[in-house]
């Protein structure tokens, strides 16, 4: 028997717990099955419209975890979910996924991490039809020989400064991501959020000007672990794109992961319907890595 707790905030004493979780799964599956900002959201204490499912056996063990993201104005709520790797085989998957369900009136969107058969399974199961693809691409950067990019006339590259920032790119990332509430609905609690993670590092946020207007930026990250760099964040003002900007700073971030950061590999996601997106990043030498699927009820 297992029963499922629904809670706003997870308790302090418990999120160690649940990280744990989703480490031992990652490990197991090659890919976290709970984004960095679902890990954030587990962290971060009580989030508007943000709740958590703990999955647990008759004997107290935590086996599943999900969460539950009910904060775009027109989309169903998302939802992620992990269980154990020792406890799986036995519905635990399913029952938090009709949980999910229940909750969302049965407007749900739910991510499978990596496309694994059985979360694929798991989502078939539950009547979820798929709607989105989402590629993480890879590129090698060991023996960067990239041409300097050519910037537009009038625009100069400088790095983030935070908190003098940090209202200017807020406004700048709602603007380029307008039509993604997800990227674009992004709050000063969010970015500073990100600023507290141990992989910030303002050296490789780098914003674009004109006339001492943010115009564009390229936010990249660092995965210590895996040795990887990632093009995290890419954004350019309306009204901006087209000039060859984007491309020119995916190359400054790019030359600063490999050079300066001395980073082997470079990652970034692009949905697959972003044809164009997708041609500009081939173009730099990026490939399909793997790929994650977005499920959801039918409407």
């Amino acid at each position: 028997m297992s029963d499922v707790e629904v809670v706003d905030e997870v308790p302090a004493g418990v999120v160690p717990e649940v990280l744990a979780l989703i480490e031992e799964a990652a490990r197991q599956d090659g890919q976290a099955a709970v984004s960095e900002q679902g890990r954030i959201h587990l962290r971060g204490g009580p989030r508007e419209a943000v709740r958590h499912l703990l999955l647990r056996t008759g004997d107290g063990t935590l086996a599943g975890y999900a969460q539950l993201e009910d904060t775009d104005p027109v989309e169903a709520p998302a939802a992620e979910l992990v269980v154990a790797p020792a406890a799986r085989g036995n519905g635990h998957g399913r029952r938090l996924g009709q949980a999910l369900l229940e909750m969302s009136g049965r407007r749900l969107r739910l991510w499978a991490h990596g496309g694994h058969p059985a979360a694929r399974h798991l989502a078939q199961s539950l009547g979820l039809t798929l709607f989105r693809e989402l590629r993480q691409l890879r590129r090698p950067l060991a023996g960067w020989d990239q041409p300097e990019p050519t910037l537009p006339e009038g625009v100069t590259v400088r790095t983030f400064q935070p908190g003098e920032d940090d209202a200017d790119w807020l406004a700048l990332n709602a603007a380029a991501f307008a039509h993604h509430p997800e990227q674009g609905g992004l709050t000063q609690r969010d970015l500073d959020d990100r600023k507290a993670e141990e992989w910030f590092d303002p050296a490789g946020f780098f914003l674009a000007e004109r006339g001492g207007r943010l115009i564009a930026f390229h936010w990249t990250k660092v995965h210590a672990a895996e040795g990887l760099g990632e093009v995290y964040v890419l954004g350019v003002a309306p009204g901006e794109q087209g000039g060859g900007l984007g491309k020119a700073l995916t190359t400054i971030g790019l030359r600063h992961l490999a050079r300066e950061r001395g980073l082997p590999t470079a990652m970034l996601y692009v949905d697959a319907d972003n044809v164009a997106a997708v041609r500009v990043y081939e173009a730099l030498g990026f490939s399909t890595y793997e790929t994650d699927l977005m499920y959801r009820t039918e409407t």
